[in-house]
Parts: C-alpha cells; structure tokens; sequence
C-alpha cells in the first residue's frame, strides 16, 4: 500500500513539475518524458492494486476493513489516472497558455497537488495514526476550496479578455481539468472520514 502511495505522490510532484516547465517552454522532450513517467507510475500502480486486491483476499486479511480498502485503493488509483489523462491532453492537444493566465494555472496546479498531497498523506494515516487523518483531511478541503476559487478567477478572467472563443473554450477546458484533481480528492477523503469512524468504532 506505501508503494502503491508512492506511485500517486510522485505523480502529483512530477505533474506539477512537468506543468510548470510546460508553461515556460511549451511542448519540450522533458515534458514527453514525463508522460511517459507517469504512465510508468500508473501501471505500476494498477499492478500493485491488483496485488493489494489478491492479498486481502487470499490472505483473509482485515476482513471487516476489507471493501473499505479496496474502495479506498480504487478512489486513490483514480487520481493517478486523472494525472496521466491530464499529461495526455496536454501533450495531445498543446494548448497555447498566454504568458498573462501562466501564473494562474502554476497556482493552480498547486493547490491541487497539495489537495492530493494530503489525501495521500491522510491514507497513510488510516493505516498507522488513525487520529491523524482528520487533520490531513482538513487540508484537503482548504486547498480544494483553493482550487475552486483560483479556476473560477482565471476562468473568469479569460472570458472577459479579447481572445477568440475558441480559444477561451480550449483554456478553460484545460483549467477545469486540473481542479477535477482537487474535487476528486474531496471526493477520497469524504469516504475516508466515514472508513475512519466505521474503524475507531
């Protein structure tokens, strides 16, 4: 499972990296190499939660925890999905960021892998200090809100600007990609919260 959690970390690190070096240069070879990462880290993911899956099963291991687990891996193997799928569209798509909004998307992108940061943070948690995740789960619903305050400025910024429609439409696409992070990591540690409770019961 630490592994597993790993995988998700270091993906949110790297999207976060490869973002930033894409919106100071564009497409590059650094960038193509960090989708490619990030795939790596994706199927390596999907095995270990096959793993994780045949474990607690064949083992019988933590028998009144085990749908839990299982919901919580398959919500935290999602995130790591939503960082490759968001890798492929840019690298697909290269949409052209004005310098003007670059700022709002590195911002942006903080916030929400800071929002997952802490998801993952608050699993780790669930394992081995139980007490700590509402702690974790709390930063994740500041930076969440964060998220959704930083794309509706930019959104809304980019609609009151002269650029084509088209363009606003490509840009805002891009932008309720990324905060599709932050709300999905709510999402886990909604869920988590009530696993939380069901366990110190």
């Amino acid at each position: 499972i630490d592994e597993f959690l790993d995988c998700l970390a270091n993906s949110g690190m790297l999207f976060q990296k490869a973002l930033k070096g894409y919106l100071e240069q564009g497409a590059s070879e650094a960038f193509d190499q960090a989708v490619i990462t990030v795939h790596e880290y994706e199927t390596r993911a999907d095995q270990l939660r096959r793993n994780i899956k045949s474990e607690l099963y064949e083992q019988t291991l933590i028998p009144d925890l085990r749908a839990d687990v299982l919901s919580l891996i398959e919500d935290m193997d999602h995130l790591i999905s939503l960082h490759q799928a968001n890798f492929y569209r840019f690298a697909n798509e290269q949409p052209v960021i004005p310098e003007e909004y670059r700022n709002n998307f590195n911002e942006l992108t903080e916030a929400v892998v800071q929002a997952v940061d802490h998801t993952v943070m608050a699993t780790r948690a669930f394992f081995r200090d139980i007490e700590a995740v509402p702690n974790h789960a709390q930063k994740v619903m500041f930076y969440e809100t964060e998220a959704d305050k930083l794309v509706t400025k930019l959104v809304r910024a980019i609609f009151r600007s002269d650029l084509p429609k088209v363009e606003m439409f490509h840009l805002r696409y891009f932008a309720e990609r990324i905060d599709a992070l932050a709300n999905e990591a709510e999402d886990v540690v909604d869920s988590l919260a009530i696993y939380t409770i069901k366990r110190s019961n």
